[in-house]
C-alpha cells in the first residue's frame, strides 16, 4: 500500500519512536493520526511538526485499556477522514516488574496496556478496513519478545502475546488486510542511561551501534508497502540477535 494519499492512526504517536512514525508517515503523504494518553503537550507539537510536512494531522486522547475510549478514539478518526488505512500499534508501557511479588499492579498495567489495548485498538479498526478491503496494521514488539531481561516479566510476556497476535491476526484479516511486526533492538536510549550504560548496549549489536527512531519507521513502512508481507515479524535491531561478544 502507498501511504501517500491514505490516513495512518498511529498510537503512541506523540513521542520518542511514535513520533518518528507519525512523521515518516507525513514525510511519506499520509495524514495522521496521532493517539496519545497523558502527553498533551507532545501530541501538540508532534501534530505542528506533520503538518508542516504538507498533510493534514489530527490528535486523539485515550486510554486505550478503556473500550469506550477507544470506540471515541475511532469514531473521532472516521469523523475527520471517512477512513483509516494503516494502524501502528506503538503505545507501551514500560514499568518493571520483578517477579515474584507481593504487589501484582505494575504487572496488571503493562498487560492489559501491551495486550488488551493492542487488540481494542484492531478489533475497533478492523472491520473498517474489511468494509474497504483495505488495510496495513503494524505491532511495534520488542525484543524482550525473544530474550527475556530481569525485573521486565510482564514486559516481556505483553510483547510475546503482541507477536501472537500478529499471526493470528493475519490469518483472521486475510486476504484484504495485512499484518506485521516490528521488533526494535536498540533505538533511542532512555534519558536517563549513562554513557557506559549506552556504549555497553551498543557493543551487544553486530553493527556496534544504536539505532534511530527512523530505522523503526523505515522498516514500518516497508511492511506497509509491502504487498505480499503478512504475518511476519521483522527484527530491526542491528543483529542483536545474533548475541555478537
Amino acid at each position: 500500500m502507498d501511504p501517500k494519499g491514505k490516513v495512518a492512526l498511529i498510537t503512541g504517536g506523540a513521542h520518542r519512536v511514535g513520533k518518528a512514525l507519525t512523521l515518516a508517515f507525513a514525510r511519506a503523504g499520509a495524514s495522521v493520526i496521532i493517539h496519545y494518553n497523558t502527553s498533551a503537550d507532545a501530541a501538540r507539537a508532534t501534530e505542528v511538526e506533520a503538518r508542516a510536512r504538507g498533510v493534514d494531522a489530527l490528535i486523539v486522547q485515550a486510554d486505550l485499556v478503556q473500550p469506550a475510549q477507544v470506540k471515541a478514539m475511532v469514531d473521532a478518526a472516521v469523523a475527520r477522514f471517512r477512513t483509516i488505512d494503516i494502524l501502528v500499534n506503538s503505545a507501551s508501557p514500560f514499568d518493571q516488574t520483578p517477579f515474584p511479588t507481593d504487589d501484582t499492579s505494575s504487572w496488571r498495567r503493562v498487560i492489559d496496556g501491551l495486550i488488551n489495548g493492542s487488540f481494542y485498538v484492531t478489533n475497533a479498526i478492523a472491520p473498517l478496513m474489511l468494509q474497504q478491503q483495505r488495510g496495513a496494521i503494524v505491532n511495534i514488539a520488542d525484543m524482550l519478545a525473544l530474550v527475556p531481561r530481569k525485573n521486565f516479566a510482564a514486559h516481556g510476556v505483553g510483547k510475546s502475546a503482541l507477536v501472537a497476535m500478529t499471526r493470528q491476526f493475519a490469518l483472521e484479516l486475510a486476504p484484504h488486510v495485512r499484518v506485521n511486526a516490528i521488533v526494535p533492538g536498540p533505538v533511542l536510549p532512555p534519558p536517563n542511561y549513562p554513557p557506559e550504560r549506552v556504549a555497553l548496549i551498543a557493543s551487544r549489536t553486530v553493527l556496534k551501534r544504536w539505532g534511530t527512531p527512523d530505522d523503526v519507521a523505515d522498516a514500518v513502512l516497508y511492511l506497509v508497502r509491502a504487498e505480499y508481507v503478512t504475518g511476519e515479524v521483522l527484527l530491526v535491531d542491528g543483529g542483536e540477535h545474533l548475541g555478537a561478544a
